[in-house]
């Protein structure tokens, strides 16, 4: 199991945040995601391989990845 951390940008409340959250953890070997609204990040726990998944998941979501 790795942990990474992705920068979000467009996040504005708690809404947003929830969103992001769940968006990433609907990823296929992603394991626990936690939104950070002050850092704009997402700190990502899961099986290797699943950062370009979560990346798109986030854009799906309507948010951009920085």
């Amino acid at each position: 199991m790795i942990t990474y951390t992705v920068k979000v940008d467009g996040m504005m409340c708690g809404h947003c945040a929830s969103r992001v959250e769940e968006a990433v953890k609907s990823v296929n070997g992603v394991t626990d995601a936690k939104v950070s609204l002050e850092s704009k990040e997402v700190t990502v726990s899961g099986n290797d391989g699943t950062q370009g998944n979560v990346r798109r998941a986030i854009s799906d979501a309507g948010y951009k990845v920085m």
